[in-house]
């Protein structure tokens, strides 16, 4: 993956959902934050870049209240973009390895906003499940 296809903004926005998903137990752990720095350099080599788009998506997540300030700016992109947000947030739901209701029902509604299918999502959701058995 490399960062032709998604801005630094975009990142940001990006970043800031899965903040926000993160902390939607209100649970914010080191491991989620590196879930977070891993997927940003799924698109970034530059660890200043990485830091500073870290840094604007946590100010972005703390002053905005609506997820639709974050998926507007997903759903225009392709499915493979998609799919790759989809698994950093189920990364970061299962990581503490418990699914409570907000965090299921936070997916299902990110994926509705960004015209992503349920079905995918949940294959998606196993993939990760099997990669964290392995680790």
């Amino acid at each position: 993956m490399d960062n032709r296809t998604l801005d630094n903004n975009t990142l940001a926005g990006i970043v800031a959902l899965l903040i926000h998903t993160a902390k939607i137990d209100e649970k914010y752990t080191d491991v989620e934050e590196k879930l977070i720095l891993d997927f940003l350099k799924l698109f970034l080599k530059d660890t200043a870049l990485i830091s500073k788009i870290l840094i604007d998506a946590k100010k972005l997540e703390e002053s905005s209240n609506h997820l639709l300030n974050f998926t507007k700016i997903i759903k225009e992109h392709p499915l493979e973009i998609k799919s790759v947000i989809i698994k950093g947030l189920w990364k970061i739901v299962l990581s503490d390895k418990n699914i409570d209701s907000y965090e299921a029902n936070l997916i299902r509604k990110i994926c509705g906003l960004i015209y992503f299918s349920d079905k995918l999502s949940g294959e998606i959701k196993l993939q990760v499940i099997e990669e964290f058995k392995k680790t």
